[in-house]
């Protein structure tokens, strides 16, 4: 199997693959379904998944499901793994949550923000995990390109100020203070146009989501009290 044949199978869904490692015992990986030896992220960058997914039937479902953007990457991703022959596991699956984070730093060039999400040095913070196919069978990987965290030479770190409620600070995020701020008149345009820290970050901007994208993801964040594990939430 090639990369290209997973990218293949994701086609016209705005999920993209975002890089993989070949696993090693420390990793985390699930084997209870047999052995995995090639783990690719399969993920969003910018507005393209928003298209695929506000077409779809889950979306169109609304608050009818408890969340529609999992309802249809699930939807979306198994029926790739079924026709590929892999398996696939997601970043909501959970209590316990597979470590993302950790996986998508071994597979791609992204690295930790100030605010909490990682960056990439082209996409900035406009992109996510949604899932991860686990192969038995080796697949071959491009060589990842040597780059820095863009954070190390930000001078202004504007993502730590720019938050109107001051959320973000060294003791880490006040996700109750952002949540507040979100319920107010005051926090409309961090729902309309997305988290203000996150519009700060010079890197990417380009790639910024769309207002209704934003907006689908902070409503889901306060309709969930903020106590998430949303590769999107709160920012």
């Amino acid at each position: 199997m090639l990369l290209s044949d997973l990218q293949q199978a994701l086609w016209g869904s705005g999920l993209i693959i975002r890089g993989g490692f070949h696993a090693t015992a420390e990793d985390g990986i699930p084997i209870d379904d047999g052995p995995v030896c090639t783990v690719v992220l399969v993920g969003n960058v910018g507005e393209a998944l928003w298209r695929a997914f506000s077409r779809s039937p889950e979306y169109s479902a609304g608050e009818a499901q408890s969340d529609p953007l999992d309802a249809w990457t699930t939807r979306i991703l198994t029926a790739a793994a079924d026709n590929l022959g892999v398996r696939v596991v997601f970043p909501f699956q959970g209590p316990p949550y597979y470590p993302f984070q950790r996986w998508a730093q071994r597979a791609d060039t992204v690295f930790p923000s100030p605010i909490g999400p990682l960056v990439h040095p082209k996409f900035g913070l406009w992109h996510a995990y949604r899932g991860a196919l686990l192969a038995a069978e080796r697949i071959e990987l491009p060589r990842r390109e040597a780059s820095a965290s863009p954070c190390d030479t930000c001078a202004d770190q504007s993502c730590l100020s720019t938050c109107p409620v001051s959320a973000f600070s060294a003791q880490g995020y006040d996700v109750p203070q952002c949540v507040s701020h979100l319920k107010t008149a005051e926090g409309g345009p961090c729902v309309d146009l997305g988290c203000a820290a996150r519009r700060a970050c010079p890197v990417g901007g380009d790639y910024q989501y769309v207002p209704d994208q934003a907006t689908f993801h902070q409503l889901h964040f306060m309709r969930n009290n903020g106590q998430l594990n949303d590769p999107e939430a709160g920012h």
